[in-house]
């Protein structure tokens, strides 16, 4: 890799050129990067649901050309300026938020959102000079999520990469960049479920599965799965969920369900739809005195979140999560090192495999609600 050190590098990349087009592999140019940044060799991505909400761009901000893809694996191609804690040929997760080390947030035992380096959907450009690294004929093609893992080559800042060990195998750890991480962290990290507990899952996508995984390695006695979806239901019991409940089969609301199916209500609950009547249900059908509910998935802007005040009163825990409070470049390690122990199980999320040139084939998947994972592979 030496020898592209320094050069703008030619490679493939998959660029949407409009909101819900076909995504079309083109040549691109990639530049050196810059202070504090880090060119990658991406060698596996996924397709994430956020891709698909922001390739067709419904209800926010429209930027193309882009380059998609945040969920990923590579390996160090070369680094910017003031880079010290990554050198060439180290293997590296992006991540779609990041770790400065050096604000508040970073400071804090508490915090994951590090104020330089959050999720900015809107900005297609790095932050160092408010430029794209990516271009096509000099024309620029902007950046995504500050990771653009469809290209074969991408530039990220230090801060959004985390350095893993080089044994774990790329092709599976790539999932672990957003969505995996952020239900498995919501369950260990936020709910904490004890040993023995009952745990209730709302959304029983690679996100509520993920939650659901955390909740099998904690030792719940008991995870029930609730889902709209009774497709979803045989696939969950991989993940250790051990009850389902479609709040369509029921004509009271499904939180009473959960409390007469679990002596009034659960220790635990995890809620991963972003709809907002899930969240209400979530949080009122955790027992009273210790009940904790935990909220994942993200509501509309309007949205309203109401409950009488007595829920609270009566001593039921609400929290919120992003990212399953990992920090990046301090806590992903150590779920790489989860998964090479056989703790956590990676390979049941991954149900396809395509190549970058079929990569259209994985919004076919995802759009038909028939993957969980579908990985992308470079070569």
């Amino acid at each position: 890799m030496s020898s592209t050190v320094g050069k703008v590098i030619r490679c493939r990349a998959a660029v949407s050129w409009e909101a819900g087009k076909p995504l079309v592999i083109e040549e691109v140019e990639v530049a050196p990067p810059q202070a504090m940044e880090v060119r990658v060799k991406i060698l596996f991505t996924a397709l994430c649901h956020t891709d698909v909400y922001f390739w067709e761009a419904k209800g926010q901000t429209p930027v193309f050309p882009r380059i998609f893809g945040h969920e990923a694996a590579g390996i160090v191609e070369s680094v910017g300026e003031g880079v010290t804690e990554l050198k060439p040929g180290d293997h590296v997760l992006p991540v779609f938020t990041g770790e400065c080390k050096d604000c508040r947030h970073c400071k804090s035992e508490e915090s994951n959102m590090c104020d330089l380096l959050r999720i900015n959907t809107d900005r297609g450009v790095m932050l160092n000079d408010g430029q794209s690294r990516f271009s096509i004929n000099g024309k620029p093609i902007y950046h995504f999520v500050g990771t653009s893992t469809f290209s074969e080559y991408t530039v990220i800042h230090v801060g959004c990469l985390a350095k893993i060990n080089p044994a774990a195998p790329l092709d599976k750890v790539c999932i672990l960049s957003c969505g995996v991480s952020t239900g498995l962290g919501a369950t260990l990290n936020v709910a904490k479920p004890p040993k023995g507990s009952t745990v209730a899952i709302f959304g029983l996508g690679a996100v509520g599965l993920s939650a659901a995984e955390g909740a099998r390695i904690a030792g719940a006695s008991r995870i029930i799965g609730v889902d709209l979806n009774p497709k979803r239901f045989h696939e969950a019991k991989k993940f250790g969920v051990t009850d389902f409940v479609n709040p369509k089969d029921y004509d009271k609301p499904v939180q009473e369900v959960i409390a007469e199916m679990t002596d009034g209500g659960v220790d635990r609950s995890v809620e991963c739809t972003g709809n907002i009547n899930a969240m209400i249900s979530a949080f009122e059908c955790v027992h009273d005195g210790w009940g904790v509910a935990v909220l994942v998935g993200v509501p509309s802007k309007d949205d309203a979140f109401k409950s009488h005040p007595m829920n609270f009163l009566n001593e039921r825990t609400l929290k919120g999560t992003f990212f399953g409070n990992y920090k990046p470049r301090t806590d992903l390690p150590s779920v790489v090192e989860m998964y090479l122990r056989k703790e956590l199980e990676l390979e049941k999320f991954i149900t396809h495999e395509v190549t970058l040139s079929n990569i259209n084939k994985a919004f076919d998947y995802m759009l038909k609600g028939e993957s969980l994972r579908c990985i992308i592979r470079m070569d």
